[in-house]
């Protein structure tokens, strides 16, 4: 990916340069911010759209049902890229709410653009660092699902601090599930999805939900997404890894 040229470009409104702040200082980030240039179109999203469909990185606990002014399942989607798979559940899934976190404004705006163009209501989304939303903002317990899929693997050994998947993220997802909420990780790159494995299998709260292997089928919630078909196209396996927090982890099925 380009390096951002973004600082060439006309600022966002104060309003909203002060709603998408920079994420507060953490040792360790998981991503790097190397996002292109806004397309007016995105920009345009974000200045008018964000009042609608955007959510404020603050310390704030969020409160779903005056948020969606319903009880439903409550389903989060870190790292959404270009939102594509996001709208797609949305659309299928009327009766979920969704909550999306992603970092990059470009990833973000497209969003926003297409939840305004379908006319959708179960969607909001952050922009901002994922740890740090789930630590500050996701209630205890709240959750139905969590999502991460094709995270950034860190593919060097000195990076691997960097990934996503660590055992206090695991710990901080754990919290934040209701009891029988999922988990679901997918990857295709094979020594992440292993990592994955190894770090999710010395966590007491979580049952795997694949019956007779390390990695379950694809789910039909999960749609097929830009950057599978690009790790398709290379050649990769793809892996989706779906665990509960059970009470038992004896329990080893799961329905979709």
């Amino acid at each position: 990916m380009a390096p951002s040229s973004e600082s060439h470009s006309t600022p966002l409104s104060p309003d909203i340069s002060a709603e998408i702040a920079a994420p507060r200082h953490r040792p360790i980030r998981t991503f790097v911010r190397r996002e292109g240039r806004l397309t007016a179109g995105q920009r345009h999203a974000l200045d008018h759209l964000w009042s609608e469909f955007g959510l404020p990185c603050d310390d704030q606990l969020l409160q779903p049902e005056t948020l969606f002014g319903r009880v439903a399942p409550l389903i989060l989607e870190i790292g959404y890229g270009n939102g594509e798979s996001l709208l797609t559940m949305a659309q299928e899934s009327p009766d979920c709410d969704y909550i999306g976190i992603e970092v990059h404004r470009p990833g973000v705006g497209h969003l926003l653009l297409q939840l305004q163009q379908e006319g959708l209501t179960n969607v909001r989304s952050f922009c901002g660092d994922g740890v740090e939303i789930l630590q500050r903002q996701i209630p205890l317990g709240s959750l139905d699902r969590v999502q991460l899929f094709f995270p950034d693997p860190w593919h060097k050994k000195r990076h691997h601090k960097r990934r996503m998947v660590q055992k206090s993220w695991v710990e901080l997802v754990a919290a934040r599930l209701k009891p029988g909420g999922l988990l679901h990780i997918a990857t295709d790159w094979e020594p992440y999805a292993r990592h994955i494995s190894a770090v999710m299998s010395e966590n007491p709260s979580f049952d795997n939900c694949a019956e007779e292997s390390e990695y379950s089928p694809r789910p039909p919630w999960r749609p097929v997404t830009k950057f599978e078909r690009r790790g398709e196209r290379l050649g990769h396996e793809i892996y989706d890894l779906i665990y509960r927090k059970e009470d038992n982890p004896k329990i080893r099925s799961w329905t979709p």
